[in-house]
């Protein structure tokens, strides 16, 4: 069994493939206190509680955004598991040229992200992944990475509004029942609900318009990432909502590295 893991900004998702099969997926926030005992023991409980066998998890597969926490979860993974991850960085193949300069300021979930979805696609794709940034990747038709856009995410939007403005309440991010709110807290929703779903599709529309004129087929368009299931009945154009997607791409390019 392959252990994947997306070390992100403010989550760390580990998931458990079973050949292709998705056996199980964990989140925890990327607490970079936390030692590497700490790491390990909490993934073994959380595999445990999935009632999959530790010792059956032969391989592991790790993308980071993180760089202080990158060590310490290679380090829990070699301690609990008898595993060295394969960790996506130069010289890993992914089976993607990277038309970025310099190439090595992509940052890894985005590139594993891409490799996902041109594999789902079989041709050009938008990758949008709600995380801490929002970011969006273009895929061409040859499976070349192309670059994309970084926006802040919603939450650091919200987080930044309720700081800087002391008389506005702290809402839940959730779609509210009209675009003109007839409250304080229905408004704040609609400026953080439609004003991002409308940021989101005006940059794929972009995207899409510089994308077109070079693509052989249809541009396809992902969605991922936390709050991309909650915002996507608003989001046009969309493909699929693939929660898993970068933990798919990281499975994929340990199948391409595995020998």
């Amino acid at each position: 069994m392959l252990l994947a893991a997306d070390v992100g900004n403010t989550h760390t998702v580990f998931g458990v493939f079973e050949g292709e099969a998705l056996q199980a997926s964990f989140r925890i926030g990327s607490t970079q206190g936390r030692t590497s005992d700490e790491w390990g023991a909490t993934l073994l409980q959380l595999i445990r509680f999935r009632k999959i066998e530790p010792l059956a998890v032969d391989a592991a597969v790790l993308c980071s955004v993180v760089p202080p926490l990158t060590g310490v979860i290679v380090e829990a993974i070699q301690r609990y598991f008898s595993i060295e991850p394969l960790i996506i960085g130069p010289g890993v193949k992914t089976g993607m040229s990277i038309l970025y300069d310099p190439p090595q300021d992509v940052g890894a979930d985005r590139i594993v992200n891409g490799v996902a979805a041109y594999h789902r696609a079989r041709g050009a794709a938008i990758v949008v992944d709600f995380g801490t940034a929002t970011t969006f990747d273009a895929i061409s038709s040859k499976g070349e990475y192309l670059g994309g856009a970084i926006a802040p995410g919603i939450q650091i939007g919200a987080d930044s509004l309720f700081a800087r403005a002391a008389r506005l309440p702290r809402v839940e991010i959730r779609r509210p029942p009209a675009v003109v709110g007839r409250s304080t807290v229905e408004s704040i929703q609609s400026g953080l609900y439609f004003g991002y779903a409308s940021l989101v599709n005006g940059m794929i529309s972009r995207i899409r318009a510089e994308m077109e004129p070079f693509s052989n087929g249809p541009i396809r368009v992902f969605v991922t990432g936390g709050l991309g299931g909650a915002l996507s009945a608003d989001l046009e154009g969309i493909e699929a909502v693939v929660p898993d997607l970068t933990l798919e791409g990281l499975r994929l390019i340990h199948q391409k590295n595995r020998n």
